[in-house]
């Protein structure tokens, strides 16, 4: 078989997909290793709603040139696959095709709701997963799990009751984040924050004793006044050293209020005297708890004033009772000035509504005994980050961590295994557990005892807190061991301009797009090009035609080799006679023996730019402009057509893992006697 004059992605990648699946050799099982060491990753799973954007693009290449790296050194390699079940965004998705309807949720009732979700999920759930085979990613399909499959579901309830047994988990009525559209508790991660112009209103709150004078306090949202419990300083001011101890009368509901010190106030924010709401605000609460202040829930799950309001206020939706009340405090001489503000608002990323903090009856998880072991587990070195930096990240949030909401008040997910609760897990609950869940946990299965602990974890920095650490948690807590020993947070795709890119406003790149323009081989390696530790990547469509164009020198300087050498069936050397060799032969020989060195320490030390900037300086500069220039020149030698093909077939092999399917394409029509069936399962180069 001969090379076609020009690669053509478009009838390569398909079929050469379909030749890796039918044999079967992405599952470790099957395929027989020289070496008994396992090297394993579990992908990060995406959202059983998506599909893959340009972040899950670069994620998946970087685990699958690990993969496919350790599976040519002969490692018995492990890409497990998998979707999560993504509670309240599966939830949304599904009522808004009911709304299309004229129905709710509720019109169907919770049986049927979850009937529905699973259709959905048999008719959109596998995109995301089959967007991962056109990128070419080698994963083990057979093992491929849900996080709502019947095993899984298993090590959920497994886990909740170890941890209820062990009083970990309690009920609760505390501050929560609550969707008044989703009607549901969320987690920091379900929030989205935007910066919006605000205004800061200054209020007079008449002291008890003095009502000519006041003590003015300063407040985003002053609908949340009818909440407060107390006005707090911080007790290194001293321009209310004087007013600690005494009290004021809360405008408009006049009750009184204790004047309170507290480190927790920030001195520069407004006045440096702040109302306290500890039913609204998670600051206002730790210092409400600091002072056994009362808590009083004034805004209700649907966003509407309570009746612990005075009776004008109550039934108002929160905007319009702030529009009241800015009115009656006006009317009083209550407000001394207004301030425009920018600050950040959480709105539910999934409707999106405007978050509320407001008093819930949730179950909590205890996070101090487990956070301790977190911190300990990475402190110690047991577990790495690279870069390093992010070690910080991890650190701050478990010195300053807060026992876990754990309860949702949806109809999808995993229902808590107590009697008489009709609320469902954080999916954040259940995604903990699965680096070993998986792989079978409760039960002591073969791939448990094989694959566990697992490698490395490739990620993003946005969910270190939320999802690292607590898998972190858990395998010490079920396995007594740790899920993975290295974590490479890979960079953010953002835009041109350095900003994050957003689908709504038209700025995200679709990395399907890219691969039918260039092909999936181009994208891997356009963006893999830019990551360093340093920053994020700016994206840049010339970097992935950049991708195209090595695989098309590939291509023809591969053609081009193949004609310098007799058309026969051909044997890779696995030795060449050095004193038969020309010094262009050795010249090219020693550089491959560092290129192969280098590569190898840039993949062990997840430095990927850099690795594939080398191969393009190996191939395209020292193989093709020089070697294959000067080979030109010379009269043909055998052992130097030995070389030649040596050095072409070994470049095969380090190119795999970064273009697995020109490089598997161009093996496959190699006319060579000692090669094995795909490329993918080849030798490593010797580079000692």
């Amino acid at each position: 078989m001969e090379l076609a004059k020009t690669y053509n992605p478009k009838e390569v990648e398909g079929r050469i997909y379909n030749l890796w699946e039918k044999s079967g050799f992405f599952n470790p099982d099957k395929l027989k290793t020289k070496n008994k060491k396992t090297f394993t990753i579990v992908i990060p799973p995406p959202n059983v709603t998506g599909v893959l954007h340009i972040g899950h693009a670069l994620n998946a290449t970087l685990q699958d040139i690990l993969i496919r790296w350790k599976r040519l050194q002969g490692f018995k390699v492990l890409w497990l696959p998998g979707t999560d079940h993504a509670g309240i965004a599966t939830q949304v998705m599904v009522e808004k095709e009911l709304k299309k309807e004229g129905k709710t949720r509720f019109d169907l009732g919770r049986q049927k709701f979850v009937e529905r979700v699973l259709q959905w999920k048999e008719k959109y759930g596998d995109i995301i997963l089959n967007q991962f085979k056109k990128l070419g990613c080698s994963l083990d399909w057979s093992r491929t799990r849900f996080t709502m499959d019947k095993e899984y579901s298993e090590a959920v309830k497994t886990a909740f009751l170890h941890y209820y047994k062990k009083g970990l988990i309690y009920q609760g009525e505390r501050p929560i984040n609550w969707c008044p559209r989703c009607q549901t508790s969320l987690s920091d991660l379900e929030l989205e924050h935007k910066e919006e112009k605000g205004k800061i209103w200054y209020i007079r709150y008449p002291l008890k004793n003095q009502p000519q004078k006041f003590i003015v306090v300063a407040t985003t949202r002053p609908e949340t006044m009818l909440g407060d419990s107390a006005v707090a300083v911080n007790p290194k001011d001293s321009r209310y050293k004087n007013l600690v101890g005494q009290k004021a009368i809360l405008p408009l509901a006049k009750r009184e209020l204790p004047i309170v010190a507290d480190k927790l106030v920030d001195r520069k924010f407004g006045t440096g005297a702040v109302k306290v709401t500890p039913a609204h605000d998670f600051l206002d609460y730790q210092i409400g708890l600091n002072h056994h202040l009362e808590i009083i829930k004034i805004i209700g799950e649907t966003g509407k004033i309570t009746e612990k309001a005075p009776a004008s206020y109550q039934n108002l939706p929160f905007l319009q009772a702030r529009e009241k009340i800015i009115q009656d405090l006006e009317s009083l001489g209550l407000i001394e000035k207004v301030e425009e503000f920018m600050h950040s608002v959480p709105y539910c990323s999934r409707c999106p509504t405007l978050i509320e903090i407001l008093p819930s009856k949730q179950w909590f998880l205890k996070m101090e005994e487990l956070a301790k072991e977190a911190k300990e587990t990475v402190k110690k070195g047991k577990i790495k980050f690279h870069p390093k930096r992010f070690e910080k990240i991890y650190f701050n949030w478990l010195a300053n961590v807060k026992d876990w909401c754990i309860s949702r008040q949806l109809w999808w997910g995993h229902k808590i295994p107590l009697p008489g609760v009709d609320d469902v897990l954080d999916t954040w609950f259940s995604s903990a557990l699965w680096p070993f869940a998986t792989l079978g946990w409760p039960q002591k299965t073969k791939d448990l005892k094989t694959f566990y602990p697992t490698n490395t974890l490739i990620t993003g920095r946005d969910i270190i807190n939320l999802w690292v650490s607590r898998m972190i948690f858990s395998g010490a807590e079920f396995m007594n061991n740790i899920p993975f020993k290295d974590i490479f947070i890979n960079p953010t795709v953002l835009n041109k301009e350095g900003k994050r890119m957003s689908k709504s406003l038209g700025t995200g790149v679709d990395p399907m797009d890219l691969v039918e323009k260039y092909g999936a081989d181009a994208t891997r390696f356009g963006l893999v090009w830019q990551v360093s530790a340093g920053q994020d990547i700016k994206f840049s469509e010339d970097n992935i035609l950049m991708g195209q164009k090595f695989c098309n020198k590939l291509w023809n300087a591969t053609r081009f080799s193949l004609f310098q050498i007799p058309n026969q069936k051909l044997i890779v050397p696995t030795k060449l006679d050095s004193k038969k060799l020309t010094k262009v032969d050795k010249k090219i020989l020693l550089a491959l023996k560092k290129t192969t060195q280098s590569l190898n320490e840039d993949l062990e030390k997840f430095r990927f730019g850099k690795a594939a900037q080398r191969l393009y300086k190996f191939f395209w500069h020292d193989f093709c402009d020089r070697y294959i220039e000067e080979f030109k020149k010379q009269k043909s030698k055998k052992e130097s057509q030995r070389a030649l093909l040596y050095v072409l077939v070994n470049s095969l092999k380090l190119l795999h893992p970064f273009l697995p399917f020109a490089t598997e394409e161009i093996y496959q029509k190699l006319p060579i006697k000692n090669k094995k069936k795909f490329l993918m399962i080849e030798d490593w180069p010797y580079s000692k």
